[in-house]
């Protein structure tokens, strides 16, 4: 899954054409920008790289936002949309641009979603989607579609790490600076932001507890390392990360064990220590509370979706 092309014509919303290639504009991938020609969406305008029909020869395509929900949208891009899935590629909507899917056919007889002011409409102008509006995304293997705005950054996390594992996207995620997010029983790991200045009481300890997963700290020990007091570290974890120090530890915990899963052989007693959780009976626990998948299933469905793409 390297190339990955972004489907752009006018009309599109430009906020999630930029999560895509944020995202994707990334040294594991060749990103190209597709389009008929200059393109202009809200007050911006842009020079693609490549026409529509380059969508054909792209392993995955990305289809972002479509701004007139009421209106059809292009002929050109519908068709090269489904040309580009008829010859292979992976096909991804982004918020509204789940019609343009649904206009090329791609969607019939599938479970989708699109924006939550949208999906009223969606499933009317396409009785043939099964339209979910509680989800943030759905994978449908060759045929995905995100909810609105935010979730867009979700979908295209998710691709990444279909693509490239967890500690890949967990990279991006990082640099991007968001937050976790769960798409129903199926969490997204991403690791946690950490302070930008490097003055804050945080900075160091961080870094320092990631180092030490394999121990098993506690709020004291933090804490102590940080030279403040409990109450007063829980108020720093809270602002900075959104979680408390014990949920933020079990988070980098479970992130840890996603990597060792992906990346080695060995046994969940093993993972379970190195990550600080004992055993293999605690970490199937938290695991499969967590991420509401056990931690064999896991490593067996990411070691397909490596198959899968040729890795």
């Amino acid at each position: 899954m390297g190339t990955v092309a972004l489907a752009v014509t006018d009309g599109m919303l430009h906020f999630e054409l930029s999560v895509a290639y944020e995202v994707f504009d990334d040294a594991a991938y060749d990103l190209t920008v597709c389009g008929p020609g200059p393109v202009r969406f809200g007050r911006f305008r842009l020079e693609p790289d490549a026409g529509l029909d380059r969508l054909a020869h792209a392993d995955t395509v990305i289809v972002p936002g479509w701004a007139d929900v009421d209106a059809d949208p292009p002929a050109e891009l519908v068709d090269a949309v489904r040309t580009a899935h008829e010859a292979g590629a992976r096909v991804a909507s982004l918020c509204t641009g789940a019609f343009v899917l649904a206009a090329a056919g791609l969607l019939d007889g599938l479970r989708a979603t699109t924006h939550w002011a949208h999906t009223d409409v969606l499933a009317a102008r396409h009785p043939l989607v099964e339209v979910d509006p509680d989800v943030l995304y759905v994978d449908n293997g060759s045929v995905l579609t995100s909810a609105g705005k935010a979730a867009a950054m979700d979908l295209c996390l998710h691709l990444v790490r279909l693509d490239h594992g967890s500690a890949h996207a967990n990279t991006i995620a990082r640099r991007l600076v968001v937050p976790p997010h769960r798409s129903g029983g199926q969490a997204q790991f991403v690791t946690a932001p950490v302070p930008a200045q490097d003055d804050h009481p945080l900075a160091e300890l961080l870094p320092w507890a990631i180092e030490r997963l394999d121990q098993a700290l506690t709020v004291e020990d933090l804490a102590r390392r940080a030279n403040m007091s409990a109450r007063h570290l829980g108020r720093h974890f809270r602002s900075v990360t959104g979680a408390t120090p014990l949920q933020w530890l079990l988070t980098q915990r479970i992130r840890r064990a996603q990597e060792l899963l992906e990346s080695s052989g060995d046994s969940l007693d093993t993972i379970a220590a190195a990550t600080g959780m004992g055993t293999a009976t605690t970490l199937r626990r938290h695991f499969n509370r967590t991420l509401g998948v056990p931690p064999d299933a896991y490593r067996r469905t990411f070691r397909r979706s490596v198959a899968r793409a040729g890795m």
